[in-house]
């Protein structure tokens, strides 16, 4: 290999890894929710009332904080912070195939735990859009 041609491939890869890494350090996590929205399956409220009712295995997930989760959270949730995700996810839910709903307050923490969740395997995970706002806005019913 000729030292034009080791030099010209050793610069396409740092400035390949340098945009990389720029992009990455540029997002906002605005971008990023919007990202994973982009990337994610999403469903209604409604949608998630009527699986709860209809599939007794559906796993719905709380993503919120523990302190947030005890204030009030959809019944059968189980909690598992978005923070923890990556590390305790296999532990809680083991089967990669199981039907998951994600939900978070507000609607951030879900689509970035959905698009987590599908990274790792999990290609049944599906973002409940509105968060526990919409839940709640619908008139559904909350465990404490």
């Amino acid at each position: 290999m000729s030292t034009k041609l080791a030099i010209s491939i050793a610069t396409a890869l740092i400035l390949s890894y340098m945009s990389l890494t720029a992009n990455a350090v540029d997002k906002t996590p605005d971008e990023m929710v919007r990202e994973a929205k982009w990337a994610i399956k999403e469903i209604s409220v409604g949608e998630v009332k009527r699986m709860i009712e209809a599939d007794k295995s559906i796993v719905i997930l709380d993503v919120r904080d523990r302190d947030e989760f005890e204030t009030g959270h959809i019944p059968r949730a189980i909690n598992l912070s978005r923070g923890m995700l990556e590390f305790k996810v296999t532990l809680m839910i083991p089967e990669k195939s199981a039907k998951v709903v994600v939900y978070c307050g507000i609607d951030l923490r879900g689509p970035l735990a959905t698009k987590t969740l599908n990274d790792l395997g999990y290609r049944n995970a599906v973002n409940m859009i509105g968060g526990l706002k919409s839940w709640k806005e619908a008139g559904y019913p909350l465990q404490k």
